[in-house]
């Protein structure tokens, strides 16, 4: 009877053949695996993939090398969720680089060597010339990545799919901190305004901050870029009620900070945070590449520590600027392992490097797009009238609703308002949605107008 290969078999061999852009032979393969092999096993195997067209063979004998199909980018983005044996925890698949290094960062504390903040890293990276990201695996995340292929106003994808990537970012993005809601108890509490029972004021808190701040980067999006204003009122609304010192919301810390389970310790002069500061957010902006832009916030923003807490939280928003602006698929992270990020994050902090970091962006970004792509399908295309119109309709629905404006009085307001704000042409119809959007407000939706349980239900009585 033939022995039946298992997938997890051929996606090992793959993973490490990724790690050779310009091919490798078989010895080459056979030393990249974690696990080895018989050379005769292993031939095997490569044949298959060849036969299944995942790989490309050139040359001859021992002159054989083997790479991936071109277009296919590296392999860490299709694979699926790896169980670690040795640390009994679920883990993305890891280049062979990213595999040494989380080897060299999970060594005791005791035996790593202390570092501070390394100039250089930031200064010998150059927008448009330097690259985290290889170009293969930049072709293929905007393959993945674009769900539509014609120009659109920045933010007009995300706006389709709103409704639940603000309750997945809120809740992956709090989860990588440690916080304990479940996406259930997400859920009720971003639609409903319930807190978990049991749970601290806190998460809830560091939730309903995700929210805030995703709103206001989508409903912002023509606007938003890398800069100062965006990233500070970012860690404003992320920290809010939050930290310790009010005042420290939305400005850089002029204090040290420590971060705890890693040998790093942050600049701690303000003058040189700052500066360098300023000096990621110019750099960030002249990138031209979506992705690359979005994984060098993902990197720089963390191992500045530019706030006195919530920079990680910041790091990973930011990160979704450029994906909302050319309305590309939304990063959400979901299922990413926090083990796998926190090793990623610790990589740079104490060695400078990206490569395990760069790994689990790769997963978790074809993991958001694959995500998304089931929604859209399921909601079909926007009304572009209503994506034009967004910003109107939104403040007339809070307006009627915490105004307790009852359906005759309504009526009459957004009658008068519409007459002097919109146009003799779309006012019929703005009407007609704005109308309609008022009679379809349940305790279920009122979330997409920032609107409070008990505002809701004092406008119902005056409404009926």
């Amino acid at each position: 009877m033939v022995k039946r290969i298992r997938q997890i078999e051929l996606d090992i061999i793959l993973r490490a053949v990724a790690g050779f852009p310009e091919g490798a032979g078989l010895r080459t393969i056979s030393k990249a695996l974690d696990n080895k092999m018989p050379r005769r096993t292993l031939q095997r195997r490569l044949a298959l993939l060849v036969e299944q067209k995942k790989l490309v063979i050139d040359g001859q004998a021992r002159a054989s090398r083997y790479r991936l199909v071109e277009g296919t980018g590296t392999v860490t983005a299709v694979l699926p969720v790896i169980r670690d044996e040795e640390y009994g925890e679920v883990y993305v698949p890891l280049s062979p680089e990213g595999e040494e290094i989380k080897q060299m960062i999970r060594q005791p504390i005791q035996n790593r060597r202390p570092v501070g903040y390394n100039r250089d890293f930031l200064d010998f990276y150059h927008p448009n010339t330097t690259f985290y990201l290889s170009e293969d695996i930049r072709r293929q995340l905007a393959e993945i990545g674009r769900p539509q292929r014609e120009e659109q106003p920045a933010g007009t994808y995300v706006q389709k799919i709103f409704n639940r990537l603000l309750i997945d970012l809120s809740w992956n993005s709090s989860r990588l901190e440690g916080n304990t809601y479940s996406l259930l108890e997400t859920e009720r509490l971003l639609e409903l305004g319930e807190e978990a029972r049991g749970k601290n004021t806190r998460e809830a808190q560091m939730i309903l901050n995700h929210k805030a701040a995703i709103e206001f980067l989508v409903e912002q999006a023509p606007d938003t870029g890398l800069n100062r204003y965006t990233i500070c009122n970012l860690h404003a609304l992320l920290s809010d009620n939050l930290l310790a010192d009010p005042q420290a919301c939305g400005r850089l810390r002029s204090i040290p900070v420590g971060i705890g389970g890693t040998v790093y310790h942050p600049l701690e002069i303000p003058q040189l945070v700052d500066e360098c500061f300023l000096q990621i957010l110019a750099m960030a902006s002249e990138i031209n590449d979506p992705f690359e832009q979005a994984f060098f916030v993902l990197v720089h923003l963390p191992y500045l520590q530019p706030f006195e807490d919530v920079n990680k939280r910041v790091s990973r928003l930011s990160a979704n600027i450029s994906m909302i602006r050319d309305n590309l698929s939304p990063l959400s992270f979901v299922d990413v392992p926090e083990k796998e990020y926190i090793d990623g994050i610790v990589a740079v902090y104490e060695l400078n490097r990206t490569e395990l970091l760069r790994d689990v962006f790769i997963w978790a970004y074809q993991r958001s797009c694959f995500r998304y792509s089931a929604v859209q399908q399921s909601l079909g295309d926007p009304d572009p009238f209503r994506v034009r119109y967004r910003k109107e309709i939104f403040e007339y629905v809070t307006t009627v609703v915490r105004e307790n404006f009852d359906k005759r009085e309504a009526t009459g307001w957004i009658a008068r308002k519409a007459k002097q704000e919109i146009g003799a042409v779309d006012r019929a119809r703005f009407t007609e949605i704005v109308e309609t959007e008022l009679g379809s407000l349940h305790e279920g939706n009122i979330a997409r107008y920032r609107l409070l349980p008990k505002e809701f239900i004092a406008w119902k009585k005056s409404w009926h």
